[in-house]
């Protein structure tokens, strides 16, 4: 055990009550952690950055194998699904796209920040930084892979321009990701240090975000439900959160009812991630 660690732990044993007297309650460290995790936003975009040039590195395209990949999934999806739908390309074809580059982001936050202490166990253990930083950096690299795959709307834009627009709308794609950001922190600190806790929480959460993406309308629009039954589209926050982006994609507006299900989604985010972070934030280094 590290002086640091000691000193990060009010509760510790080792500290007698005079000194405990004077140190910082659990949630001013878990503030100050958030702060400084900011602050640092030099250092965790560089490593993200890093993360996926390396990925990719000694290839003809790069990075821009992630976008290749993308494009050949979602184009022949479209093709493939829109046949088997028997719906009109037109419409279906943008639908798709714009919901499985939404989709792709989500879905890579959930499964990658589960594991963000974990893959970061030895800079965790050798480099005193804020334990936050470890979440921008997954969150930030996802990020910068979801810039890489929207040139496949491109094609798109320009092919089904009646349904797919650049208009005022398309603006508010910028604040729908930076709500979809600051999810990935809140709940991404809350699944980084379950998956830390418990090592089975990965296998759990990719489980569930594939069944999720069959049941969430990514690959089937909602109007195909009988008109009693689509208010259980509304209950899936899932659902919410890829309109966010697959509606400015499309030129549209997210429906009032997605911007209050994301609101309520994010504060419980936040106010969970306080709770647990401020409580089990001094225990993250003895779990790895």
């Amino acid at each position: 055990m590290t002086i640091e660690s000691v000193a990060a732990d009010p509760s510790s044993p080792f500290i007698n009550d005079s000194v405990r007297s004077r140190q910082p309650s659990h949630q001013q460290l878990a503030m100050s952690d958030l702060r400084d995790g900011f602050k640092k936003w030099t250092v965790w975009f560089m490593l993200a950055y890093q993360d996926v040039k390396l990925r990719y590195r000694r290839s003809v395209l790069g990075p821009f194998w992630i976008t290749l990949s993308m494009a050949i999934t979602v184009y022949s999806m479209g093709y493939l699904y829109g046949h088997l739908f028997h719906s009109n390309l037109q419409v279906y074809f943008p639908f798709l796209v714009a919901g499985m580059l939404a989709w792709s982001l989500i879905s890579s936050q959930f499964s990658d920040l589960t594991e963000a202490f974990t893959q970061s166990e030895s800079l965790v253990k050798q480099i005193k930084l804020p334990y936050s930083l470890y979440i921008h950096r997954v969150a930030m690299r996802n990020v910068i892979i979801f810039f890489h795959n929207i040139i496949v709307m491109l094609p798109i834009l320009a092919i089904y321009h009646e349904v797919a627009k650049v208009n005022f709308y398309t603006l508010m794609l910028i604040p729908g990701l930076l709500v979809i950001y600051i999810n990935s922190i809140s709940y991404g600190l809350i699944l980084g240090m379950l998956g830390a806790r418990y090592r089975d929480i990965v296998q759990i959460v990719r489980s569930l975000i594939q069944v999720a993406f069959f049941l969430t309308p990514i690959m089937w629009n909602p109007v195909l439900l009988p008109e009693e039954d689509r208010f259980i589209v509304l209950l899936n926050p899932f659902y919410s959160f890829v309109e966010l982006i697959r509606a400015p994609l499309l030129g549209a507006q997210p429906e009032w009812t997605t911007f209050g299900m994301v609101a309520l989604i994010t504060s419980m985010g936040l106010f969970l991630c306080m709770k647990m972070f401020s409580k089990y934030r001094a225990r993250i280094v003895y779990w790895l």
